[in-house]
């Protein structure tokens, strides 16, 4: 099997250049990987539908497909290794990204990553997200905020809330027990943040490699000044 991946049928449209982009990302991902702790996966088939698959997943979202078409302005918060925000970086041009990350050696990989590909549209920013949320920089100014994290959905609510613009969405990509175990949580949380909460997608990896749930909200108005609360707070004493 090559680089072109001609075998998996992506979910947006993409052509020779940006696989060639993608094959570019995942020898830097292997090679940064023997030096920083980025991913546990690196088989070839795993990456491109683990990874670059399910982050190019939310164009099955109405909501991602209208910021999409808008060429909108998309954060996406603990972006490690880049995920969401490179594959959709790629795939949308038109749009301009955000990757921002706690540990500064994830963001020198991610910056030499968008140097190597020629990613003009994206900006990588040190810091955590409690801080930026409360920088007037940068709150209130997305149309779309994404989050591919560990935390509970309550807790990512609160950490990227405050970066969306009234009417922009915030979206978690989730594992499929989010419906059972998380969604009454960020019912809760969504009432606090000035959100309403979308109906979960539920959809399958390619290859019977699982399947992953998008937990999805729109802001109904700028969050309230006490959101979010200091560094550490929200994963401690979650909405």
């Amino acid at each position: 099997m090559g680089n072109d991946m001609e075998w998996l049928a992506w979910p947006v449209a993409l052509n020779e250049f940006q696989l060639r982009q993608f094959a570019r990302y995942y020898e830097m991902l292997v090679d940064w990987n023997e030096r920083i702790n980025l991913t546990g996966i690196v088989d070839e088939d795993e990456v491109y539908i683990k990874h670059f698959y399910d982050s190019l997943a939310v164009a099955k979202l109405p909501v991602w497909q209208e910021a999409a078409r808008q060429g909108g302005r998309a954060i996406d918060i603990g972006s490690g290794a880049g995920f969401p925000g490179i594959p959709l970086a790629i795939a949308y041009p038109n749009m301009s990204f955000v990757l921002c990350d706690a540990l500064q050696k994830r963001i020198h990989f991610l910056q030499e990553v968008c140097s190597d590909l020629g990613l003009n549209h994206v900006e990588c920013v040190h810091g955590r997200s409690e801080d930026m949320g409360r920088d007037s920089a940068w709150r209130g100014t997305f149309d779309v905020a994404l989050a591919r994290a560990v935390a509970r959905a309550n807790v990512l609510m609160e950490y990227m809330a405050p970066f969306l613009r009234p009417g922009g969405a915030g979206i978690c990509y989730k594992g499929p027990s989010f419906v059972h175990e998380e969604f009454d949580d960020a019912k809760r949380a969504a009432t606090k943040l000035h959100c309403r909460l979308l109906d979960p997608l539920t959809y399958d990896l390619p290859r019977g490699l699982g399947n992953r749930t998008f937990a999805s909200f729109i802001q109904l108005q700028l969050v309230s000044k006490s959101y979010p609360r200091r560094a550490g707070v929200p994963s401690k004493q979650p909405l």
